[in-house]
């Protein structure tokens, strides 16, 4: 099952209706796998779907965040979101592309390692990504 198919079932069983609007905004995170600026993803929706206001688009955003079904992060002190990458493990952390901006999964959780230094510290929660040139871009770079 795609992983839009698993954010519409998830839609679908926390009891939200699944609309075109909600179908389409889903689609396009899931097209880009990328993080994308909300802004962008406004000016996206909005040009799709004259009517749609910013408000209706913000908060399907944070209702989709409540749900599990978007990732979000902060970058230029730009809100950025994406479609949630692994439904099965939720708790992850990625390294994020400088040029091309693709996202890869990382499943090891450095948090251990940062609570042995912290003997006795309760961390409530914390964010982990890698920043650089992926594989791909390293390449064409060096040629």
């Amino acid at each position: 099952m795609s992983q839009a198919a698993i954010a519409i079932e998830k839609m679908k069983q926390s009891g939200m209706r699944v609309t075109k609007q909600r179908r389409a905004l889903v689609a396009y995170l899931d097209q880009s796998g990328r993080f994308v600026p909300v802004t962008q993803l406004d000016q996206y929706m909005r040009g799709e779907y004259p009517g749609l206001s910013h408000d209706t688009i913000y908060r399907n955003v944070k209702e989709f965040e409540r749900l599990g079904i978007l990732e979000s992060d902060v970058e230029n002190e730009q809100a950025i979101v994406k479609l949630q990458c692994d439904f099965q493990h939720p708790h992850h952390h990625h390294f994020i592309c400088t040029n091309c901006h693709r996202v890869q999964e990382v499943k090891m959780c450095p948090l251990a390692y940062f609570e042995d230094q912290l003997p006795g510290a309760k961390i409530a929660s914390h964010n982990f990504e890698l920043y650089g040139l992926c594989a791909d871009c390293a390449k064409k770079l060096n040629k």
